[in-house]
């Protein structure tokens, strides 16, 4: 890494804007959510994943890698979020249980999502208009694919891992 570039003025200015941009639009997002829902990003992120599957229902380790959470941090998140009755552990066939969707945890993904996805389109979608998120999106996409070939083919394992 010693002999690596730095980044030049340009780049870091579009580095450091874009880290910026992502912290303060996150941020924004989730007081919204904590302070008008009680919901964290967190609950926000797990219930949309559950919300999404055709069941309702998901293995931990299937959420750990939607969320690409350390097992850890999966295990005591969803400890909380089943003491306030977001969702539930249920047993089944294999060794861990399945983590389904309560009542209670589709009722608060219904009324936060709609209003969170009209944020998402005020501050971001509609800031950035059309071209520019089919460019955003495949930039992001492209991104993507060299993590992921990093890790495939030159990451260390203790780097890597996530679930």
């Amino acid at each position: 890494m010693a002999n690596e570039p730095w980044l030049d003025d340009d780049e870091q200015k579009a580095w450091r804007n874009f880290l910026l941009m992502r912290r303060t639009l996150e941020t924004h997002l989730t007081r919204h959510l904590q302070r008008e829902f009680g919901l964290s990003a967190s609950d926000f992120e797990i219930l949309v994943n559950l919300s999404e599957s055709e069941t309702g229902r998901m293995r931990a380790y299937e959420l750990g890698a939607a969320t690409q959470w350390e097992k850890s941090r999966m295990s005591h998140h969803l400890t909380r979020m089943e003491k306030r009755g977001l969702i539930r552990k249920e047993a089944c066939e294999s060794r861990y249980p399945e983590i389904v969707l309560t009542d209670e945890g589709l009722a608060a993904i219904k009324a936060c999502a709609p209003i969170h996805a009209g944020r998402v389109r005020e501050l971001f979608v509609d800031v950035l208009g059309k071209d520019r998120m089919v460019a955003l999106g495949e930039a992001s996409a492209e991104v993507v694919d060299a993590v992921e070939k990093h890790e495939r083919t030159s990451c260390s394992p203790e780097v890597r891992g996530f679930c």
